[in-house]
């Protein structure tokens, strides 16, 4: 268990997370999704490659990555068609293995639990209601409610909200996205590397530890956080 003493000031008070690809297995849905809706819409299907490169990106942006052809007029289509797709295979979505027991040990340690991501508000309050998570976090930022990832408006709100300073938060993601997102607010971030992004990519962004498994995310978090 994490432990509930406080022998001194914590490292991060305020541990803000990803949710697809961080805490949530839904990478393979979400660029399938995008690649059926590129298809209905009659553009060229983008590799899994690039379709997962957009994950965490606000859907406008993504868009733009996927269908760079695609007449900005159509985009509310191609928007439409994601998420037909997406929320058809809502109910195959489910945590990664201890990740709820991880954010239920963090909670009862102390520790303020946020959540930044490029869902929409809407998207994110029906997965944290289908994964029974309503009410774990502080606070939560979307895409759709400010600037999207990298930008610092997320974690600039989040801080805000909760009042910490960036050098009191910590950010957990699987994209680079996520990483430049902290660094732009100046905040520390520590990458996972069974998401979106490869691991060689988030190393370069230099976060302070790439990991590998939520058991190796609660081992690093019972050492260092």
């Amino acid at each position: 268990m994490l432990s509930t003493a406080e022998p001194g000031p914590r490292r991060f008070p305020f541990i803000v997370f990803d949710w697809d690809g961080t805490l949530i297995d839904s990478t393979s849905i979400i660029a399938d999704s995008l690649q059926q809706a590129c298809r209905d819409v009659g553009e060229p299907m983008p590799t899994d490659i690039a379709a997962r490169y957009v994950i965490g990106l606000g859907l406008s942006d993504a868009l733009k990555h996927v269908a760079p052809g695609l007449p900005s007029d159509r985009y509310a289509e191609l928007a439409a068609r994601y998420r037909h797709h997406f929320v058809a295979r809502d109910a195959q979505m489910k945590l990664y293995p201890g990740a709820r027991e991880l954010l239920a040990e963090l909670a009862s340690a102390g520790f303020l639990l946020g959540i930044a991501t490029g869902k929409s508000r809407a998207g994110l309050d029906r997965a944290l209601a289908q994964q029974r998570l309503e009410g774990l976090f502080a606070a939560t930022r979307c895409a759709d409610e400010g600037f999207p990832k990298p930008h610092p408006d997320m974690l600039e709100q989040l801080m805000d909200r909760v009042g910490v300073a960036p050098h009191e938060t910590l950010m957990i993601g699987d994209t680079t996205h996520d990483i430049e997102l902290a660094r732009n607010a100046g905040a520390a971030a520590l990458a996972v590397a069974y998401g979106a992004h490869h691991a060689d990519g988030l190393d370069a962004l230099a976060p302070l530890a790439t990991l590998h498994s939520i058991a190796e995310l609660r081992a690093w978090l019972i050492a260092n956080a």
